[in-house]
């Protein structure tokens, strides 16, 4: 995930607040909720890609062995990014060991698959299967809202908020 040089500024901020708390204008807050938005959404749209490749990947292994070559390079996007070789991804790769690409990308499988098999005889199951925590999810929830702690304005910053109480406009970034 990318960050440009608002967002930086902005999660600087928030960090120097976390870790030394003083009191924070009603801007900085705005910037922070936005902040945790962006990257919600980001989160959000990481797993959604990540469920449409695991998906292309399984209709290209479906479609073998006439498609080995964009099978070879979505499993090898798919590994890259910590997916975890199922059995049938295992048995594709032998029926193809001929193709250069697919007996590399069997070798580079072996030990992942190797390695989920001792931890289930271990007892502690490794999955493939990624969870999202409600969070990121797509449930429609939306994350947890920030609380007000005591001791956030000074009485005079909320004087100087206007008699009203109302928060300053936020400026737009």
């Amino acid at each position: 995930m990318a960050f440009g040089a608002e967002e930086l500024r902005v999660l600087r901020r928030a960090l120097a607040l976390a870790l030394n708390p003083s009191p924070a204008s009603a801007e900085e807050v705005q910037d922070c909720l936005r902040l945790a938005e962006s990257v919600d959404e980001a989160t959000r749209e990481d797993a959604r890609l990540r469920a449409f490749l695991l998906a292309d990947l399984a209709r290209y292994r479906a479609a073998l062995p006439g498609t080995v070559t964009g099978y070879a390079a979505l499993l090898t996007e798919a590994l890259d990014t910590g997916y975890r070789p199922h059995p049938d991804d295992l048995a594709a790769l032998r029926a193809l060991r001929g193709s250069p690409a697919a007996a590399a990308l069997l070798e580079r499988c072996r030990p992942l698959a190797e390695q989920d098999v001792r931890a289930r005889f271990a007892g502690r199951a490794a999955t493939s299967v990624v969870v999202v925590p409600a969070s990121r999810s797509g449930s429609g929830r939306s994350r947890l809202r920030l609380t007000a702690l005591a001791g956030g304005l000074s009485e005079q910053g909320a004087r100087a908020r206007g008699a009203a109480g109302e928060p300053a406009e936020p400026k737009p970034a």
